[in-house]
Protein backbone atom coordinates (compact mmCIF):
# COMPACT_ATOMS: atom_id res chain seq x y z
CA UNK A 1 0.00 0.00 0.00
CA UNK A 2 1.25 3.47 -0.85
CA UNK A 3 2.28 5.86 1.89
CA UNK A 4 -0.67 8.05 2.90
CA UNK A 5 0.78 11.50 3.57
CA UNK A 6 -2.64 12.70 4.74
CA UNK A 7 -2.18 10.76 7.98
CA UNK A 8 1.09 12.44 8.90
CA UNK A 9 1.48 15.06 11.61
CA UNK A 10 3.20 17.42 9.17
CA UNK A 11 0.22 17.26 6.80
CA UNK A 12 -2.14 18.02 9.72
CA UNK A 13 0.10 20.93 10.72
CA UNK A 14 0.02 22.32 7.18
CA UNK A 15 -3.78 21.98 7.01
CA UNK A 16 -4.15 23.59 10.44
CA UNK A 17 -1.86 26.47 9.46
CA UNK A 18 -3.90 27.01 6.28
CA UNK A 19 -7.15 27.07 8.28
CA UNK A 20 -5.65 29.44 10.86
CA UNK A 21 -4.41 31.82 8.13
CA UNK A 22 -7.84 31.80 6.52
CA UNK A 23 -9.66 32.51 9.77
CA UNK A 24 -7.09 35.11 10.77
CA UNK A 25 -7.55 36.79 7.39
CA UNK A 26 -11.30 37.07 8.03
CA UNK A 27 -10.64 38.84 11.34
CA UNK A 28 -8.00 41.12 9.83
CA UNK A 29 -10.16 42.22 6.91
CA UNK A 30 -12.68 43.54 9.44
CA UNK A 31 -10.06 45.97 10.76
CA UNK A 32 -8.66 46.91 7.35
CA UNK A 33 -5.53 44.75 7.34
CA UNK A 34 -4.25 41.95 5.14
CA UNK A 35 -2.64 38.78 6.56
CA UNK A 36 0.94 39.46 7.62
CA UNK A 37 0.44 43.17 8.18
CA UNK A 38 -0.56 42.55 11.80
CA UNK A 39 2.86 40.98 12.43
CA UNK A 40 4.60 44.16 11.26
CA UNK A 41 2.41 46.29 13.52
CA UNK A 42 2.97 43.99 16.51
CA UNK A 43 6.75 43.97 15.94
CA UNK A 44 6.78 47.77 15.86
CA UNK A 45 4.54 47.93 18.94
CA UNK A 46 7.21 45.94 20.77
CA UNK A 47 10.11 47.99 19.38
CA UNK A 48 9.20 51.04 17.34
CA UNK A 49 11.74 52.46 14.92
CA UNK A 50 13.22 49.21 13.62
CA UNK A 51 15.27 49.42 10.45
CA UNK A 52 13.94 47.55 7.43
CA UNK A 53 16.60 44.84 7.86
CA UNK A 54 15.83 44.49 11.59
CA UNK A 55 12.15 44.17 10.75
CA UNK A 56 12.88 41.50 8.13
CA UNK A 57 14.95 39.57 10.66
CA UNK A 58 12.30 39.92 13.38
CA UNK A 59 9.59 38.62 11.04
CA UNK A 60 11.82 35.94 9.48
CA UNK A 61 11.13 37.18 5.95
CA UNK A 62 13.27 38.50 3.11
CA UNK A 63 13.98 42.27 2.89
CA UNK A 64 11.95 42.73 -0.34
CA UNK A 65 8.93 41.25 1.44
CA UNK A 66 9.28 43.77 4.28
CA UNK A 67 9.70 46.60 1.80
CA UNK A 68 6.41 45.70 0.11
CA UNK A 69 4.59 45.23 3.44
CA UNK A 70 5.86 48.53 4.85
CA UNK A 71 4.97 50.37 1.63
CA UNK A 72 1.39 49.12 1.83
CA UNK A 73 1.09 49.90 5.54
CA UNK A 74 2.51 53.40 4.93
CA UNK A 75 -0.01 53.97 2.12
CA UNK A 76 -2.78 52.94 4.53
CA UNK A 77 -1.48 55.34 7.19
CA UNK A 78 -0.40 52.73 9.78
CA UNK A 79 3.37 53.31 9.62
CA UNK A 80 5.86 55.87 8.38
CA UNK A 81 9.43 55.54 7.19
CA UNK A 82 12.09 57.94 8.38
CA UNK A 83 15.68 58.20 7.18
CA UNK A 84 18.28 57.18 9.73
CA UNK A 85 20.03 60.11 11.39
CA UNK A 86 23.40 58.39 11.01
CA UNK A 87 22.90 56.92 7.54
CA UNK A 88 20.43 58.56 5.19
CA UNK A 89 20.33 55.43 3.03
CA UNK A 90 18.84 53.41 5.87
CA UNK A 91 15.15 53.79 6.77
CA UNK A 92 13.53 53.15 10.12
CA UNK A 93 9.84 52.30 10.44
CA UNK A 94 7.57 53.85 13.07
CA UNK A 95 3.93 53.34 13.97
CA UNK A 96 1.65 56.29 13.32
CA UNK A 97 -1.18 57.23 15.71
CA UNK A 98 -3.50 55.15 13.51
CA UNK A 99 -1.08 52.22 13.70
CA UNK A 100 -0.92 52.45 17.49
CA UNK A 101 -4.71 52.55 17.72
CA UNK A 102 -4.99 49.46 15.52
CA UNK A 103 -2.84 47.33 17.85
CA UNK A 104 -5.78 46.86 20.25
CA UNK A 105 -7.92 45.60 17.34
CA UNK A 106 -5.15 43.23 16.28
CA UNK A 107 -4.91 41.89 19.84
CA UNK A 108 -8.67 41.33 19.98
CA UNK A 109 -8.49 39.45 16.68
CA UNK A 110 -5.65 37.24 17.92
CA UNK A 111 -7.56 36.48 21.14
CA UNK A 112 -10.68 35.62 19.16
CA UNK A 113 -8.70 33.35 16.83
CA UNK A 114 -7.06 31.61 19.80
CA UNK A 115 -10.45 31.05 21.42
CA UNK A 116 -11.91 29.66 18.20
CA UNK A 117 -8.92 27.40 17.55
CA UNK A 118 -8.86 25.93 21.05
CA UNK A 119 -12.61 25.45 21.56
CA UNK A 120 -13.26 22.11 23.21
CA UNK A 121 -9.63 21.55 24.30
CA UNK A 122 -8.93 21.60 28.04
CA UNK A 123 -6.15 23.74 29.52
CA UNK A 124 -3.89 20.79 30.29
CA UNK A 125 -4.01 19.66 26.65
CA UNK A 126 -3.45 23.24 25.46
CA UNK A 127 -0.24 23.45 27.51
CA UNK A 128 0.96 20.09 26.18
CA UNK A 129 0.09 21.06 22.60
CA UNK A 130 1.99 24.35 22.96
CA UNK A 131 5.05 22.49 24.20
CA UNK A 132 4.87 19.88 21.44
CA UNK A 133 4.46 22.54 18.75
CA UNK A 134 7.50 24.42 20.08
CA UNK A 135 9.53 21.21 19.82
CA UNK A 136 8.32 20.53 16.27
CA UNK A 137 9.16 24.12 15.31
CA UNK A 138 12.63 23.70 16.84
CA UNK A 139 13.12 20.39 15.00
CA UNK A 140 12.09 21.86 11.67
CA UNK A 141 14.09 25.07 12.16
CA UNK A 142 17.33 23.22 12.90
CA UNK A 143 19.91 23.23 10.13
CA UNK A 144 20.15 20.10 8.08
CA UNK A 145 23.77 18.92 8.19
CA UNK A 146 23.36 15.27 7.32
CA UNK A 147 22.20 13.92 3.96
CA UNK A 148 18.74 12.45 4.04
CA UNK A 149 18.59 8.68 4.27
CA UNK A 150 16.10 6.81 2.08
CA UNK A 151 12.84 6.29 3.93
CA UNK A 152 11.83 2.76 4.81
CA UNK A 153 8.36 1.57 4.00
CA UNK A 154 6.23 2.02 7.12
CA UNK A 155 2.56 1.90 7.81
CA UNK A 156 0.93 4.99 9.30
CA UNK A 157 0.60 3.16 12.62
CA UNK A 158 4.37 2.61 12.74
CA UNK A 159 5.27 6.30 12.37
CA UNK A 160 6.32 7.52 15.81
CA UNK A 161 8.64 10.15 17.16
CA UNK A 162 12.13 8.78 17.94
CA UNK A 163 12.48 7.49 21.48
CA UNK A 164 8.78 7.73 22.22
CA UNK A 165 7.53 4.29 21.21
CA UNK A 166 7.71 2.79 24.69
CA UNK A 167 5.94 5.62 26.50
CA UNK A 168 2.35 5.19 27.55
CA UNK A 169 -0.40 7.78 27.62
CA UNK A 170 -0.19 7.83 31.41
CA UNK A 171 3.53 8.63 31.32
CA UNK A 172 2.92 11.49 28.87
CA UNK A 173 0.11 12.88 31.01
CA UNK A 174 2.26 12.75 34.16
CA UNK A 175 5.11 14.52 32.35
CA UNK A 176 2.77 17.20 31.00
CA UNK A 177 1.61 18.02 34.51
CA UNK A 178 5.15 18.22 35.85
CA UNK A 179 6.62 20.38 33.07
CA UNK A 180 6.04 24.13 32.73
CA UNK A 181 4.20 25.37 29.63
Amino acid sequence: MAFNHRKTITFRLAQTARAARGRSGMHLVRIGLHPGQESVLKALAEQDGLSMSQLAQTLSVQPPTVTKMVSRLAAQGYVERRASKGDGRQAHVFLTAQGNETIADVDRGWKRLEKEALAGIDEKDVKRLRKLLRQIEKNLSASIDEPEEPAEEESEDQIEAPGRAAETAETEAARAEAEPA
